[in-house]
């Protein structure tokens, strides 16, 4: 052998021939079935579909579909208030709840509105109002919920007829 020519290590043998013939072989088919496959998906209009693998555009379960928009909108403190909502009974008891039922959340204020059907039951609520509030913190997270503004029962609408005195406000609930 000359100086110029480097050295080699020995010839491959049989078997490592065989090996890297049979990985170009496979590199090979893999490139023509992935052009063959491009182009049958070309034929049909379609993006890429999905396999046997779960990928991104695998449909998914309802719920989770529906946590992940919820996640991704962040409405996560308006969707567990109106949870709340749904469990009301059990987060201020039986009796309570007959009368008291929650109507809104305004999420800037982070303010719970909740009507009563009589003034008792809203001056009742207004007692534990602090105690509904760390209830519902301790269930939603802190600071989700800073005050419970309760209403009392809506006044029916006043007539005003032949028969009423003229700036007469009317019978109604002592509340207002």
């Amino acid at each position: 052998m000359s100086e110029q020519e480097p050295q080699k290590g020995p010839e491959p043998s049989g078997v490592d021939l065989a090996r890297v013939a049979l990985r170009a072989a496979k590199d090979a088919a893999r490139a023509r079935g992935d052009a063959a496959q491009q182009k049958k998906q070309a034929r049909r209009g379609g993006g890429l579909r999905s396999g046997a693998r779960a990928d991104g555009r695998d449909p998914m379960a309802l719920g989770s579909a529906i946590n992940r928009l919820i996640t991704e909108r962040g409405w996560e403190a308006p969707a567990a208030v109106g949870g709340v909502m749904g469990r009301w009974p059990q987060i201020v008891g039986e009796d309570v709840a007959k009368h008291c039922e929650p109507e809104k959340y305004d999420e800037d204020e982070r303010v719970l509105i909740v009507r009563c059907d009589s003034t008792a039951w809203a001056t009742n609520l207004r007692l534990l109002a602090p105690t509904l509030v760390a209830r519902l913190n301790e269930d939603l997270g802190h600071g989700t919920v800073h005050l419970i503004k309760v209403l009392g029962p809506s006044a029916p609408a006043r007539r005003y007829g032949p028969l009423r005195a003229p700036g007469s406000t009317g019978p109604g609930d002592t509340y207002r």
